[in-house]
């Protein structure tokens, strides 16, 4: 039966006859072009359906003809790069940290590895550039507390200081005196010796207090600090204590926080690395430490 042709009267299109409040829908289709790809498509995902994995089954999947997989690649991406950096690992494992340093390839390497190793570990708390922050030391200048020798940071990161390792640095829980909280020196004092160590930075200091504080330090810190405040590694006295004249202090040289530090005193903890990383990983991680700009 013939049907009345019904014509869009400003676009000539016809309709499809259907209406709704006055819209009329035109018998527009998709142009040959589209509908081509549209069905090409189909076939795509068909042949991908066969030849790749597609389909879950309980705990499988559907193989594919070729049997790739995304995961075996990247496992198989993993392997061949760590065959590659097999013959590096050994020669590290079987040389010290020391002997890493003279070895132009060895030292490449190491420092590549340190760097991922730093940023995982380290940077949490001594910043990405080794730069530090309130409470955890610069690496990346050169006051060491406990040495800047590729083999001294390779025993405390080893060790770790006050951790909990028969060969840490420092004993558990023991660090700087609390010299107010435990009643060695009274309030005066203990303002006295702020005074003295903020004149030997040169900075603005009560004369009178800095000359009493003198005596309360050669009386109470030098035996750590070393009679010209220059710190115990420098005075050759092994216990970790900071030098007082410098730029970089680990709780701030400003007169409140040297008042809080001498009388509540510190104690620094670092992990002992050595129950988390293995020897190799460590040596790398030395290396680039001690290339970071301060090392010895």
């Amino acid at each position: 039966m013939a049907r009345n042709i019904e014509k869009d009267a400003l676009s000539g299109v016809e309709t499809t006859g259907h209406e709704w409040d006055g819209l009329k829908e035109l018998n527009n289709p998709l142009p040959k072009w589209w509908l081509y790809i549209f069905y090409v498509c189909i076939a795509w995902s068909i042949v991908y359906y066969v030849l790749y994995p597609a389909w879950p089954l309980g705990k499988t999947y559907t193989k594919g003809l070729l049997g790739w997989s995304m995961r075996q690649e990247i496992a198989d991406n993993m392997a061949a790069a760590k065959a590659g950096q097999a013959k590096y690992l050994t020669a590290i494992a079987a040389k010290s940290v020391d002997e890493i340093q003279k070895d132009k390839d060895l030292l490449s390497f190491a420092m590549a590895g340190g760097r991922s190793v730093f940023n995982e570990n380290c940077a949490a708390c001594h910043g990405a550039g080794g730069q530090g922050a309130k409470g955890y030391p610069t690496l990346a200048d050169d006051v060491w507390l406990w040495g800047g020798t590729t083999a001294d940071i390779y025993k405390t990161i080893q060790h770790g200081i006050r951790a909990d390792d028969g060969d840490t640095r420092a004993t558990v829980g023991v660090g700087m005196t609390a010299f107010g909280k435990d009643g060695i020196l009274t309030k005066e004092q203990v303002d006295q010796v702020s005074d003295y160590i903020l004149s030997l930075n040169k900075k603005p200091a009560d004369a009178a207090k800095a000359a009493a504080g003198a005596k309360v330090f050669e009386e109470n810190c030098v035996a750590c600090h070393g009679d010209k405040a220059q710190g115990s590694l420098a005075a050759g006295i092994d216990v970790g204590a900071p030098p007082l004249v410098q730029a970089n202090w680990i709780y701030g040289g400003d007169k409140a926080t040297l008042v809080e530090t001498i009388a509540n005193g510190r104690a620094g903890v670092m992990p002992a690395w050595a129950k988390r990383l293995d020897d190799t990983t460590i040596k790398q991680l030395a290396v680039y430490v001690h290339n970071l700009g301060g090392g010895k």
